[in-house]
Order: C-alpha cells, then structure tokens, then sequence
C-alpha cells in the first residue's frame, strides 16, 4: 500500500500518505490535518503536444459538499462551477508550484485538489500546497520541490501557525506563506495596518514552521525511489540564442528603450517576424524557440540595462513612479465614482450602495454567511490592444479583484456605522503593469465620492525586483514587462499606517529578509507619495451619500418586540412597507433597517413602527380612528393595534343621544387617554380637548 509520514504542527497532526488512492494518477497524496481530508493527484502526459513558450499546467481545487456533511443545494443537488472560493485556491496553488518546474518541461500537466473532509474550523488551502508539492515530488514529473505552506495570523503580540476561522476573526493578520527550505516562494494576505517589521517576523515565523514539513518530504520521496524523467531542451536552443543574439541585439536594445507599451511591442513584434523570416531556412519549424530565445536576450538585455545603467524600459529611473491623474464624481449618476490614472494603466472604479437585500450568500467551508461588502474586477481586451470574446470573468479577474477586496476590508466602516452593502467594480480601462493595485486607489477614492465613511484613503504599489549576483535592484511602480522579465512581484496596499493587503511571488532562490524588508520600505514611501497625490484631490469621505443612493434608517427593537411589528403571517410589515414604498428588514437581535429612495418614506415607515410598540400612556393624547360604534360609545384605535372606548358620555360636553350623530366609522379624532384598568383596557375621552360651547 502507501507510505506514510507524519509530524506535529501547530495544534494539530499533519500527516502525508503517497500511493494509497488514485494509482493511476503519476502520484497522489492523501493529506490530513486533524479531521481535515485533502487528496491532491497529479498527473502529466507522457509526450509533448506541442511546442509552447508557457508550461501548459492546470490546477483544479474542489471542496465535496459531503466534505462539511452537506447536500448542495439548488436543482441538481450536485456541485456546480467552482465557486469564487474555489478559484482562489486554484490560483493560490498554482502560483508558487508554477516556478518549480524545470523550464523546457512542456507536457500538459494537471494538480486536482479535492476536500474530502472538512472540520469547519480550518481554510486548508494551504494543504493543496503541500500535498501538490508531496504528490509531485513521489512522482516521474521533473520538479524543483519540495515546498511547504502555512497560514499565519496575530492575535495581540503572538503569532498564530494555522489559525482557524474564529481566530481569524481576532486577527490583525491573515497570511498564507509558501517556501522552500532555503527560500520565499509566495505570501498573499491581508492585515490591519501592520507595519513592515511586523510583517517580515510574521513571514519569519512561517518560514520557521515550514522547514519542518521539507524533511519529510524528502523522505517520502526516498522511499518511493521513482527516477524523474528526462527534460530535452529545446532543440538547437543554444545555436538559435547565439543567432539571434548576432541579429538582434542592436535593436532588441532599441526596443527595451522605447517608452511606450503599444510602440515597444510593435518593435517586438517586427524584431520576432525578421528572426523568424531569417533564421527559417537554417532553422525550420523553430518558431516557439526563436521566440523563446528572442525572450532570454530581451531578458538579459533588459536586466543589464537596469543594473548598469539605473534605466528602466520607460526613462525612468528605479524608485520613480509613473506620472498620476485622478478624477473623481465623473459619472453623473453613480452613487461614487473615480478614474484613476498611473502612466498607462487606468482604473474607472464605481461604488454602488445598496441595502440588505443586496448582501451576497456565501457558502463556504467555514458555514453560510452574509457578504455586504464586494469589489469586482473586469479586464476587457481592448485594454490591452486585444479582441476577444467576454465569457464572464476569468481566474486572473477573480484573483486580482479578490486582492484589492481585502485591500480596501481595512477602512470599510462597521455595519452599525454604515448600514449599506457596499460593492465596488472596477473597470480596467488601461493595462501597463499592476492594475490590481490602481483598482486599490481608484476603489478607495471612489467610496470617499460615494460617501461612505472610510477610516482612512489606501494606496497600492507593486514593486519589483532585478537580481544579478550581488547586485540587486528594487523597482518601484513595475511594468508588465518588468514583471514578466523580473525576479519578484511585490504588490503592497495600506494607509500611511500600515499595510492592508498584500501579494508576492518570488521567481529565483536566494532573496534575503533584508531584500524583502528594504522592497517593504520602498513600497511604504511609493505608498505615501501615491496618498499624497489622492488626498489632494478628495483627503475625506463627503458628508452625504448620493441622492440616488437608497436612504436607511437603522435603530434597535427589543426581540421580544419583533413579532409585533411583523404582525400575524406579515401584515403588519408589509401594509407599512405599501404605505411608505420602503423596504424593511428586522435581524434576529431586534435590529430594524429601513430602506427607502425618499428620505420622508423612511421616516414614516420608523414613526409607524414607533407607534406599533409604543405604550400607552394616562394623559397622553392621541390622534386615532374610529373603528367601530356600539350603543354605549365608539371603539378608536389610537395607536396601530392599539384601541380604546370612547364612552357616549366623553364625546362631547353636551348630551348626546347617539353616538353616530357625532362619529362614524372611519374618523380621525382626537383622544385623550383617562384610564388604563389592570387588565390594560383603556378608557378614552374626547370632551377635555373641546371648549365648551
């Protein structure tokens, strides 16, 4: 059967068993965490499809209903599409096993990650990660493992490994780390202002917990004893880079000088097809090589330009930022808006305010909640020069939307503050490097437009990295090609008090804590100069919202109360609701939202339901109606559900020999309350009010 390995860590158990399931896959691992289940397979095709210039893998993460003891819901009772969740943790693990493939490995491969048992106490993402990396290192496939992951979090001044949902809750930080035993590989989180040395203590202590789940791994994969396959390079790679380099190189370093996105990838272009026009006959069918090699010159090149010559791809120097432009309130009919604008990527973000009807249900390892606050992201091709079709948002959309969510989690006002849901889109106008984080600025200028009451503006940098031997270089403010052709993608989001959210992933071995803190520190300074510009042109939330935004009034009931103000089967509720065109919604803890577009409509519908609990006084006086005549007087409700008698004798100062020559059903009088008995009837009077005639 399998081989099994297991070792404490944090709280819990963590134990790694290859070869018992899914043996036709190249390998597997059945991994688990207390009472936490995660079968992660891999498997790569034997021979190569097709030359490409990307590793063709593909990394699937599902969590089974039958995971939490659940039936999914709706028609098919069946699980769907991934949900956004799932994509997340797709991506999550995608991102650091990605780089650990040897670089002319181009069999399709494919990393499934499914939950076969969740505790709902624990994300365990992280253990795709390490079981993709067990799995990989048991197996044939060529990989550069093994790697482990942890989650972090920080309660006070201690720092939690593998906190749960309910920790999380208390935690100034949720981080999840992936290394290698000598190297960061990724970290991705978001945090409540923590400053930069908490965060690089923060990555220490990870980095600590996940040497201990790289011994094992080894083990594992001794004992399995599988021998990798061969990778070929690529065929008459070193003959086609010197050819290239011989044709190339002039205006390779004419294009990497070219400032703007759309003329350098022009002059690429032409530089690929001369190459592949020339080198066809000596070399033919070497498109994805030539192209490959064309890649490794410009990469060189481009590298030798910034540690020589301290010159980046558009003029700039390696702490300068590109020029910035804001508008704001562009869009007359949006509750907020703003369009953001860093060298040539450019963000239109729009808040919209909503009420609880518009909260998101979220279903999830951790149990069904409600979600009121929400960013989407949307790349459309034009905003790179592109066609193609729109088929919904993409995993990149999702991941980088999910990023400047978290970013901005940290200033977004508490429900009690700001009754609204709150949803942010984010429209990529422009592309040029780092659009997530132009998402974070545009998005946080465009709540202060809207005016919700943010604590504070947050601002976003991704910064970069060139590596050569000793030398090193930090970027600021990256192009995509820089980070294409770079060594880190550093994205760093916060207020001038700390950071907020936080993505990187680390390209070679080797970088230091001291590279990591002196990127955080550049980040921090590119951070407030990127504030500077933004609160020069809104440095506070406006003290409206829009007049096209919903009006909500928020206040508290006593629970007890609740049932009245619904009232039998939700008459009561809903004859307030069609009276004053308001929407109202009562959470169990008595707490009473009204939403409506006309302020007056919300405050009816309050008075209303003020009226409905409210109690009876002696003395008070009361505007009522009549609802019903006897003999001996008229009944008059004088608050809703509420009635009393108005006895013959108190209508009026004089004698009155019928009630109906003064009163009939459905008039609107005026009463004074006499009496309350000890079993709460009420007797009213009317004649006290009248002046005697």
């Amino acid at each position: 059967m399998g081989i099994k390995k297991e070792i404490p860590l944090g709280e819990k158990f963590l134990s790694i068993e290859v070869g018992k399931v899914a043996r036709q896959a190249d390998a597997s691992a059945w991994v688990k965490y207390g009472d936490n289940v995660v079968l992660v397979s891999v498997v790569a095709e034997k021979e190569i499809k097709e030359l490409r210039n990307f590793m063709p893998l593909s990394v699937d993460y599902r969590e089974k209903a039958y995971s939490m003891g659940r039936i999914p819901g709706g028609f098919f009772k069946r699980e769907g599409k991934p949900s956004e969740k799932e994509v997340l943790s797709s991506r999550l693990i995608d991102r650091p096993i990605r780089p650990l493939f040897p670089r002319d490995f181009f069999n399709d491969t494919q990393i499934m990650v499914f939950v076969l048992s969740s505790d709902q106490e624990y994300d365990v993402d992280f253990l795709g990660i390490i079981g993709a990396s067990a799995a990989l290192s048991v197996s044939d496939i060529p990989f550069n493992g093994p790697i482990g992951a942890v989650k972090i979090g920080k309660i006070g001044s201690k720092y939690i490994l593998n906190p749960t949902f309910s920790q999380l809750d208390k935690s100034s930080i949720d981080m999840i780390v992936a290394a290698s035993e000598e190297s960061i590989i990724m970290v991705e989180g978001e945090s409540k202002e923590i400053s930069n040395e908490e965060m690089i203590d923060a990555i220490k202590f990870a980095h600590s917990e996940i040497r201990k789940i790289i011994p094992f791994q080894n083990e594992l994969r001794e004992k399995a004893g599988i021998e990798k396959r061969k990778v070929e390079p690529l065929p008459f790679f070193n003959e086609i880079f010197e050819a290239v380099k011989e044709k190339a190189t002039e205006s390779i370093n004419i294009a990497i000088h070219t400032p703007g996105k759309a003329e350098r990838n022009r002059k690429f272009k032409e530089i690929l097809d001369n190459l592949n026009v020339e080198l066809q006959e000596k070399f033919p069918d070497s498109e994805v090589v030539i192209e490959r090699a064309l890649e490794e010159l410009t990469k060189n090149l481009m590298r030798k330009m910034v540690i020589e010559e301290n010159v980046r791809a558009d003029g700039r120097n390696v702490a300068d930022i590109r020029d910035i432009s804001i508008e704001i309130s562009l869009l007359p009919r949006t509750h907020g808006s703003a369009l953001f604008t860093r060298g040539e990527t450019q963000a239109l973000a729009v808040t919209t305010l909503g009420t609880k009807i518009d909260e998101q249900k979220i279903e999830g390892l951790e149990g069904d909640f409600w979600k009121s606050y929400m960013l989407h992201y949307n790349f459309p091709p034009f905003s790179v020069g592109e066609v193609k079709p729109i088929r919904g948002p993409g995993r990149r959309e999702i991941g980088h939307g999910h990023l400047a969510e978290r970013s901005l989690k940290a200033v977004i006002p508490a429900e009690e503050e700001f009754p609204y849901t709150i949803r942010i889109v984010s429209d990529i106008l422009e592309s040029n490097g780092s659009s997530s984080m132009a998402t974070v600025c545009a998005g946080s200028l465009s709540l202060m437009d809207a005016g919700v009451p943010t604590k504070k503006s947050v601002a976003g940098i991704a910064m970069g990295l060139i590596k050569e031997n000793e030398n090193v270089s930090i970027l600021s403010d990256i192009l995509g090609i820089e980070d294409h052709l770079g060594d880190m993608d550093f994205k760093v989001a916060g207020t001038r008090d700390g950071i907020t959210g936080f993505q990187m992933d680390i390209k070679i071995p080797g970088i230091s804590y001291e590279i990591l803190s002196d990127a955080l520190q550049k980040a921090e300074e590119g951070r407030n100069r990127i504030l500077d510009i933004m609160d020069s042109k809104i440095s506070k939330p406006r003290p409206y919202i829009s007049k096209y935004a919903p009006k909500i009034i928020a206040f508290k009931i006593e629970p007890t109360e609740i049932g009245t103000v619904i009232g039998t089967g939700g008459k009561i509720i809903r004859d307030i609701q069609e009276k004053t065109s308001s929407t109202i919604s009562i959470e169990p803890d008595g707490t009473v939202f009204i939403s409506s577009f006309n302020k007056k409509d919300g405050e009816d519908a309050k008075k209303m339901i003020d009226s409905i609990l409210a109690v009876p006084e002696v003395g008070k006086v009361y505007k009522g109606k009549v609802k019903k005549i006897a003999n001996f007087g008229a009944f008059v409700e004088f608050l809703p559900g509420k009635e009393g008698l108005l006895h013959i004798s108190e209508i009026d100062h004089r004698r009155i020999n019928r009630v109906e020559d003064v009163l009939k059903v459905g008039d609107e009088v005026e009463v004074k309350i006499k009496r309350i008995d000890a079993e709460g009837r009420v007797d009213l009077t009317r004649k006290v009010l009248l002046k005697r005639r």
